[in-house]
C-alpha cells in the first residue's frame, strides 16, 4: 500500500470564471496536462496542468486571450520531439509555444492579408500524422489549410510561422467544425459539418470535389463532428439544440448507423475512446456524460454502459489519447477528470 492508498477517481479544478475550450496534452513527459480556456467576453485564457505529486491541479501558467477560444489543441506530438505548442481558434488561429513558466505567441495566422475584418473561426484541427498541418473552419462558408514551418534556429529558439496552403468555399452556409480523417494514410482527407446541415468529405488531392455524407433532415445546423479513432469508417455528429448523437459509416453515405438518444437535454460534447473502436462518450446539458458501447450497430443502441452526473451543463468532453482510462469535463466554472 502506498501512502495515500488509491488515487482518487475524480480531480477537480475549479476555474474563477466560465470554461469552455479544454484538451488533454499528448507529451509523453506531461501526462496530466490540460489546457483550459475562459468564456468570458475579455481577454483572459489560462493553461492548468495536474500535478501527480500532490494530487491536486495546479495553474500553471496563465496567458491572455481576445475573446473566448472556440476550441484549444496541443501539438499532437506523442513522442516529444516537436515544440511544445498549443493552437487556439477565435478571431484567428494562434499558435503558443509553452514554457516551464509563460506561454508566449508564436505566430497569428490570417488569411485575409488584404482587410483588418476577419471572418471568426468555429474550430479548427490538427493532423496528427503531419503536425505541420492544421485546418480551421469559419462562418464565411470556408475551410482553410495551414501549413506551419520552424525556421531557422536563432538563439536556440525555434521561429514558428505559417502559410495557406488552400482555402476552399466548403458549405453553403457557416461551417461549424473540422476534423482530418485516419484514412488513406491519415493526412489528406478531412471532414466538415455545418449550418447548412451537411456532413462534407474532402481529399487535399482532389479538392475539385466533395462528398456529402450525411444531410440533417429537417436541415438542422450541425455543430460537432468527430472520428472513431480505430476505424477510419465511422464518424460521430449532432446538431445544435439536437438531444441525440449520430454515428455515420461513411461506406453507407446519408444513413446513420446507429442513434444515440438517452440525453434529456442538448447534446454539447462527442469524445470517442483512444484506444477501443466501439466506445464513445457524449455530454450534454442535461449534466450528464454518457458512455455507450456501439458494438451491436447497426443494431438499435439502447442505453449508455456509464453514466456520471455532473453538477452543472456540461459544455464539453474530452477522453485523453495518452491515458484511455480519463475523460474530461467541462461545466460552469469547474474542469474534472474522471477515471473510467
Amino acid at each position: 500500500m502506498s501512502l495515500h492508498g488509491k488515487r482518487k477517481e475524480i480531480y477537480k479544478y475549479e476555474a474563477p470564471w466560465t470554461v469552455y475550450a479544454m484538451n488533454w496534452s499528448v507529451r509523453p513527459d506531461k501526462r496530466f496536462r490540460l489546457a483550459l480556456g475562459s468564456f468570458v467576453e475579455e481577454y483572459n485564457n489560462k493553461l492548468v496542468g495536474l500535478d501527480e505529486e500532490s494530487s491536486e491541479f495546479i495553474c500553471r501558467n496563465t496567458f491572455d486571450h481576445p475573446y473566448p477560444t472556440t476550441k484549444l489543441m496541443w501539438i499532437p506530438d506523442t513522442k516529444g520531439v516537436y515544440p511544445d505548442l498549443l493552437a487556439t481558434s477565435g478571431d484567428y488561429l494562434r499558435v503558443w509555444r509553452v514554457g516551464e513558466t509563460e506561454t508566449r505567441l508564436e505566430c497569428l495566422l490570417n488569411n485575409n492579408k488584404n482587410s483588418d475584418f476577419c471572418a471568426p473561426l468555429t474550430s479548427f484541427d490538427w493532423n496528427e500524422v503531419d503536425p505541420y498541418l492544421l485546418g480551421t473552419s469559419s462562418i464565411d462558408t470556408t475551410c482553410t489549410i495551414w501549413g506551419l514551418e520552424t525556421g531557422q534556429v536563432l538563439g536556440r529558439v525555434n521561429l514558428v510561422s505559417g502559410h495557406v496552403k488552400t482555402q476552399l468555399i466548403a458549405h453553403d452556409k457557416e461551417v461549424y467544425d473540422i476534423a482530418f480523417s485516419r484514412a488513406g494514410g491519415g493526412r489528406d482527407m478531412f471532414a466538415s459539418v455545418g449550418a447548412d446541415g451537411s456532413v462534407r468529405m474532402f481529399d487535399l488531392r482532389h479538392l475539385e470535389h466533395s462528398t456529402i455524407i450525411y444531410e440533417d433532415p429537417q436541415h438542422h445546423p450541425l455543430l460537432r463532428l468527430c472520428w472513431n479513432k480505430q476505424d477510419p469508417n465511422y464518424l460521430a455528429t449532432m446538431a445544435m439544440d439536437g438531444m441525440e448523437v449520430v454515428i455515420l459509416d461513411v461506406r453507407v453515405p446519408c444513413t446513420p448507423v446507429a442513434r444515440l438518444n438517452n440525453h434529456r437535454a442538448c447534446v454539447n460534447g462527442i469524445a470517442w475512446a483512444p484506444h477501443s473502436s466501439c466506445h464513445i462518450c457524449t455530454a450534454a446539458d442535461d449534466h450528464q456524460a454518457l458512455i455507450w458501447d456501439i458494438q451491436q450497430m447497426p443494431r438499435a443502441i439502447e442505453d449508455p454502459i456509464l453514466a456520471y452526473t455532473a453538477e452543472g451543463e456540461i459544455n464539453n468532453v474530452q477522453w485523453a489519447s495518452t491515458q484511455p482510462d480519463w475523460i474530461a469535463i467541462c461545466y460552469n466554472n469547474c474542469l474534472e477528470i474522471l477515471r473510467v
